[in-house]
C-alpha cells in the first residue's frame, strides 16, 4: 500500500530539542512521592560505571530552598568538572523541609515539583531527591550529605570500574558564595558539621556577584584548614538571578520569562505561588 507523500513541514522540521520539549503541555511523570513512607532514592540518571578509571567518581549535591529554582541554580558544575580529575556520576537537588524558617518558602511539595519540572526534560544527569523535604524537622546539611553517602556507597556499593571492581563515590556539596559566607554567622553552623562536610565530603563553591570567595576562604579557619577539599568555580558570565528577586517580580506582576524554565513559570501561575 502506498504511503501518502510527506508534506513540506514533515520534510524540513527537525526533531524537537530539549528546550522545545520543555514548552509542551503534557505533564512530566512525578518521580518523587509526597509522603516519607513512599520515599525511594532516585537513581534513574545515575551512572553505574566509570568511563575513565583514572578519574575519581563524584556526585554533586545542591541543598537549598529552591523557592523557586532558577537558572542560576541550574548552572551546576559540569563544565568545571570536565577540567578536573573528577568524573560526574550524577547530581541531585535536595530541597529543604517546610520546617526551615525562611521568608517566601513555598510548601515543599511545590518546590520539589518545580525542581522536577526544571531538570527532568533538560538534563541527562540531574535528579531531585525529596528525602530532606519530607522530614518533619529541619535537617542539618551534614546529615543530608551522610544520607547521600549512605544511599550511594553503603547501599549501592559505589560505582563499577572497567575491571569489575567497586569504587567509592565522592559526594560533594554545591554551594553559592553567599552560603559559604554564612559559615561566619555565629551559631548558625556547628564547627563539627563544617569539619565533617569539608573534610569528609568537599564543597564546590559557585562564585556569586559581589562575594569575595577567595578572601573569605583565606580568613575562615575551618575552610582554610580543608582548602584542598574546596573547589571554587568562577562565573565567566555573571548571573545574579536570585529566588528572592524572582518572588518579588511575581508579586509585583512583572514578567519572569527567561529567568526561570518555562515549565516552572507555568506551574507557579497554575498554583498561584508567590503572589502575596
Amino acid at each position: 500500500m502506498e504511503h501518502p507523500p510527506k508534506t513540506l513541514e514533515e520534510d524540513v522540521l527537525p526533531s524537537p530539542t530539549t528546550t522545545e520539549l520543555e514548552e509542551l503541555d503534557d505533564p512530566i511523570v512525578k518521580l518523587q512521592p509526597s509522603k516519607m513512607e513512599d520515599y525511594f532514592f532516585p537513581v534513574h540518571k545515575l551512572k553505574t560505571r566509570l568511563e575513565d578509571d583514572k578519574k575519581e567518581p563524584v556526585v554533586i549535591v545542591a541543598c537549598g530552598s529552591f523557592s523557586p529554582i532558577t537558572y542560576l541554580h541550574l548552572q551546576m558544575a559540569k563544565d568545571y568538572i570536565l577540567d578536573t580529575n573528577f568524573e560526574i556520576m550524577g547530581g541531585y537537588y535536595s530541597p529543604v523541609s517546610d520546617d526551615y524558617t525562611k521568608e517566601g518558602l513555598a510548601p515543599s511539595h511545590h518546590r520539589v515539583r518545580m525542581c522536577e519540572l526544571a531538570v527532568e526534560r533538560t538534563s541527562q544527569w540531574l535528579m531531585v531527591d525529596a528525602w530532606e523535604s519530607l522530614k518533619e524537622e529541619y535537617t542539618r546539611t551534614a546529615i543530608v550529605m551522610d544520607h547521600f553517602n549512605k544511599e550511594l556507597n553503603d547501599n549501592r556499593g559505589g560505582v563499577m570500574t572497567s575491571d569489575g571492581k567497586k569504587r567509592k563515590i565522592k559526594v560533594i556539596l554545591l554551594a553559592g558564595g553567599d552560603l559559604i559566607e554564612s559559615f561566619k554567622i555565629p551559631r548558625l553552623w556547628l564547627d563539627d558539621d563544617l569539619h565533617h562536610i569539608l573534610g569528609d565530603y568537599g564543597v564546590l563553591i559557585v562564585e556569586r556577584t559581589g562575594a569575595d570567595v577567595f578572601g573569605f576562604l583565606l580568613s575562615h579557619d575551618i575552610l582554610y584548614q580543608h582548602r584542598k577539599n574546596v573547589y571554587v568555580i568562577k562565573q565567566l558570565i555573571y548571573n545574579d538571578i536570585s529566588s528572592t528577586k524572582v518572588r518579588l517580580f511575581i508579586k509585583r506582576g512583572m514578567s519572569v520569562k527567561y529567568l526561570l524554565p518555562n515549565s516552572v513559570i507555568k506551574y507557579i501561575h497554575e498554583n498561584n505561588l508567590y503572589t502575596t
